[in-house]
């Protein structure tokens, strides 16, 4: 596992968004590891954050995009630290997009903020983590429906690398409903490689009762 991956593990740790215990997620699902990005609440950690996805961006997608889309509400910080540590680590500079969540009829009017969407854009999404691809069932008719861009990829921070709303992976799903690559900074099974056993400032978050609990999450909701 590169060591961006491993810095990133306990960077999540560290700032309170991966968390182990007992959970409830959205969909109703009894989780015993949680992933929540709105934990991300300083300069410091967003300057971070967006390093990592800036470096998972351009090892996995490249940087032949021209626009970094975060949907409402988590996505917008996201979009705009990445685009930032985009410029900084490679010199590229992408513009940044988000939309709201309602429309907006005074001032800058419309439902998107930051920079339009122009007919031959190239637009990569941004997300946190993506469980059922509801968010992104929402952005793709907004995003279509500014003109002709092309969407040519998803990158999250974690894939849980269980089923979405069938027997295929949330990230899977997404690709293939909508016909772009998906990515990830790191994956659940990365997660697990790095923490299991292995003491991180002196504790074991991952000992072989959690181990135990996350291998029979996975044998109900696993792919």
């Amino acid at each position: 596992m590169e060591r961006y991956k491993e810095e990133f593990i306990e960077f999540m740790v560290d700032s309170d968004v991966l968390k182990f215990g007992d959970f409830v997620t959205k969909s109703g699902r009894k989780t015993p590891f949680f992933v929540n990005t709105g934990f991300y609440r300083t300069g410091t950690q967003l300057k971070r954050l967006g390093g990592y996805y800036a470096k998972a961006i351009h090892d996995q997608f490249g940087l032949d995009f021209d626009i970094l889309f975060g949907p409402a509400y988590k996505g917008i910080p996201l979009s705009v630290a990445a685009s930032i540590a985009i410029s900084e680590q490679y010199g590229r500079d992408i513009r940044y997009c988000s939309n709201r969540k309602e429309i907006k009829d005074h001032g800058d009017k419309g439902i998107l903020l930051g920079s339009p969407l122009s007919a031959g854009d190239k637009v990569l999404l941004i997300e946190d983590v993506t469980t059922a691809g509801t968010s992104i069932e929402e952005t793709m008719p907004i995003i279509r429906a500014q003109g002709d861009v092309q969407v040519c990829g998803l990158v999250v921070s974690v894939d849980r690398m269980e089923r979405g709303k069938g027997e295929k992976s949330a990230l899977t799903e997404i690709s293939e409903t909508y016909g772009f690559r998906t990515a990830a900074i790191v994956t659940m099974a990365e997660v697990v490689e790095h923490l299991y056993n292995r003491p991180y400032k002196g504790k074991v978050y991952i000992d072989d009762a959690l181990k135990a609990a996350i291998d029979a999450y996975y044998a109900q909701y696993g792919v």
